[in-house]
């Protein structure tokens, strides 16, 4: 039987062909996303490209590979052909215009339906709604959320990639549903600040605030350093706390008492990384460590 990890072996999405417009990252990731599900994927791109493969050449290979990729201009008539003719043999459309961009190219829903009855669109926008023509990008979406705390940029582009996996979510959506319907497409929105909100819920529930138990309140559940550089420890549920607890000869196993957090800190702080993974191995504590 073959591996749960071998995509090969979970192709839900044979046999259906998206065509993107979408450019930078959500667009792009989502359709890699829909090729490693067994999609095929072309992308039409403007004269000029996409700006990803100008400022990030190595990023923009590695979500493009296994995808078509051709240069076209829409605001030409040329343009407009080649896209249509494309989109008659096209299962799902994928796009991250403003709604008004959309409607200037003759690419809103109500045209395509009209041009393409069996054609579902995914359309990737900023936030929902009548907030769809509103600028943005990831930063102010997770500003927005609550995911930008002081004024360090976060590690990476959460809402950006976490709206890819919503796009690529909503193709196999439209695609159950046309299933289902027998017959005609459907417009499925994704909304970048949506997928911000959702990766906040863990913070909105207080769960990652400071005073929350993954956020910094439980004991096992922090960032220390250690003799020669940092440990991440996730010794959250009760038998890791305590294994990591004897490790360290902590007689309190209330986690949550500041005197704890002390106590393990000093103790971390005189082993080095080896020892810390020696430990971890032994007493089977999960943790990681970190070079400084």
């Amino acid at each position: 039987m073959p591996s749960p990890a071998d995509d090969q072996a979970f192709a839900p999405l044979e046999g259906v062909r998206v065509l993107s417009l979408a450019l930078n990252l959500p667009g792009p990731a989502a359709l890699l996303r829909c090729r490693r599900m067994g999609a095929t994927c072309l992308k039409l791109e403007p004269p000029g490209g996409d700006p990803m493969g100008l400022y990030n050449r190595p990023a923009y290979a590695a979500l493009h590979e296994g995808i078509e990729i051709r240069s076209l201009d829409l605001k030409t008539e040329a343009g407009q052909q080649l896209l249509h003719t494309e989109l008659a043999s096209t299962d799902v459309l994928l796009t991250s215009f403003r709604p008004s961009a959309l409607a200037k190219l003759k690419l809103d829903w109500a045209t395509l339906q009209a041009r393409h009855p069996s054609l579902s669109q995914v359309a990737i926008v900023g936030a929902p709604g009548e907030r769809a023509e509103e600028p943005g990008h990831d930063l102010t979406y997770l500003a927005e959320s609550g995911l930008v705390t002081g004024t360090e940029l976060p590690p990476t582009l959460y809402a950006d990639m976490g709206g890819a996996l919503l796009a690529s979510e909503a193709v196999l959506k439209a695609m159950l549903l046309r299933s289902r319907k027998a017959a005609g497409g459907v417009y499925l929105e994704v909304a970048l600040n949506a997928s911000a909100d959702w990766l906040a819920l863990p913070r909105t529930w207080g769960l990652t605030q400071p005073c929350g138990t993954v956020g910094g309140a439980h004991a096992g559940y922090r960032v220390y350093p250690c003799a020669d550089g940092r440990v991440a420890v996730a010794a959250l549920e009760p038998h890791f706390a305590d294994r990591l607890c004897e490790a360290a000869q902590i007689a309190s196993r209330d986690m949550l008492a500041p005197a704890t957090r002390e106590a393990l800190a000093a103790w971390l702080l005189t082993r080095t990384r080896a020892e810390l993974e020696a430990m971890s191995r032994e007493r089977d504590v999960p943790l990681l460590t970190l070079a400084d």
